[in-house]
């Protein structure tokens, strides 16, 4: 056969797409060269109909589209269609230099366990294969023996292309994260974003400044600067995203956006403005994030978005005041006393405070009382204190409401 012409424009792209090879045909070079760059080609040959249809998503019609029975048109059908292609006859007329992509696909596809190996293979080739030992590494909880093989596919990948380099800088930063080292996992992210910055990897690049952005709002426990850096990259995030192009990745952006601006020290008055911001983002959040769909996530927005009610700064202070109270009804609803004791607790206890700021003592006791009888069961007795705080504030303003009655 007429062998594709390497490097390969592989890895970097989302399956099925980031597998697909190209024809060996010396006028797709510009696109190839660009592939490899992280570039999309401005409009598509029709000798790449089949590659620009199944980037849309549209694979059964890319699959039409592959008529021929030449080699790389058998092996972008494996792609598309794993089970519509006999293996081992392809691995033949592919040849030697490339049936090891056979593997590659047929174990990221999750065709097979078999982890391929990358003895013999270089550049690209020997960087998927070490992808996918790292893959198989972190899940036998292996986080050295991830980063060892992602720094050896970084290594390969380097010299042939600068998108499938950012995409592993991506891979390793979650293995070093997975083995509880942030500082090399941040170096590997701002490396990532720097190489994709500018591509058509949006999405990928997106998904890298929000994990950057966790990952310095994580020790941001300890070093409460951090914190900024981690809303600059969620907002460059969200600059590269829409909610109908990456719902979930939006949702994340904005979730993780609100929860800094929550967590930022409130210094000068101006520092409220924040409140707003976040409420505004963790509605986005919830936008997305559905009781049925995404109950934890869809918890923890909920959560943070009636307590940020609480406290806001506005006109319509009662209006917040009673959504945070419908909010945190709905999370009653699914912390129940046997399974999250001390989460419903945390709820009635703020859902409590909320009904006392609207004056409904009668209410907000009931909730109060149920929170400390749940502190003191699990002995949290500082929440049982704060709890009680409330309790006598509320009998003070009750009592002092009947004398001047």
């Amino acid at each position: 056969m007429t062998e594709p012409r390497r490097p390969l424009p592989i890895g970097a792209f989302p399956l099925p797409f980031g597998f697909l090879l190209l024809p060996a045909d010396p006028g797709l070079e510009p696109i190839r060269e660009g592939l490899l760059a992280g570039r999309l080609p401005e409009t598509w040959p029709p000798a790449l109909r089949a590659h620009e249809l199944a980037l849309a998503g549209e694979d059964e019609a890319a699959l039409r589209e592959l008529t021929g029975d030449d080699a790389v048109s058998r092996f972008n059908r494996f792609v598309l269609d794993p089970d519509s292609v006999e293996p081992e006859e392809l691995r033949s007329a592919l040849g030697e230099r490339f049936s090891g992509l056979v593997d590659l696909v047929a174990f990221a596809v999750g065709r097979t366990d078999v982890v391929p190996e990358a003895a013999g293979l270089t550049g690209e080739l020997a960087a998927m294969a070490l992808a996918a030992q790292a893959v198989a590494a972190l899940a036998a909880d292996d986080s050295a023996g991830a980063v060892s093989r992602l720094e050896l596919a970084i290594e390969a990948a380097a010299p042939v292309s600068a998108a499938l380099t950012g995409v592993l800088h991506g891979a390793i930063a979650q293995a070093h994260k997975h083995g509880g080292a942030p500082a090399a996992a941040i170096e590997h992210l701002t490396a990532g974003i720097g190489l994709l910055t500018g591509t058509d990897l949006t999405l990928g690049c997106a998904e890298l400044h929000v994990e950057l952005g966790a990952t310095y709002q994580e020790l941001a426990a300890e070093r409460p600067e951090l914190l900024h850096r981690a809303v600059h990259h969620y907002h460059c995030a969200l600059q590269l995203v829409t909610k109908e192009r990456a719902p979930e990745l939006y949702a994340a952006a904005h979730a993780n956006l609100g929860t800094a601006y929550l967590t930022m020290p409130m210094v000068e008055a101006s520092d409220q403005l924040r409140l707003g911001v976040a409420i505004g983002s963790l509605r986005a959040a919830l936008s997305v994030y559905d009781r049925d769909t995404h109950p934890r996530q869809w918890s923890s927005v909920q959560l943070n978005l009636a307590n940020a009610l609480v406290y806001a700064p506005s006109a319509h202070r009662g209006d917040n005041l009673v959504e945070a109270v419908e909010l945190y009804e709905a999370l009653l609803a699914v912390r129940d006393r046997d399974r999250d004791p001390l989460g419903r607790a945390r709820v009635l206890a703020n859902q409590g405070n909320a009904l006392a700021h609207l004056g409904m003592f009668d209410h907000a006791r009931g909730k109060l009382v149920e929170a400390r009888f749940i502190f003191e069961e699990f002995h949290e007795y500082d929440a049982v204190t704060s709890v009680r705080g409330l309790l006598d504030e509320m009998a003070r303003t009750a009592a002092k409401a009947d004398a001047d009655a």
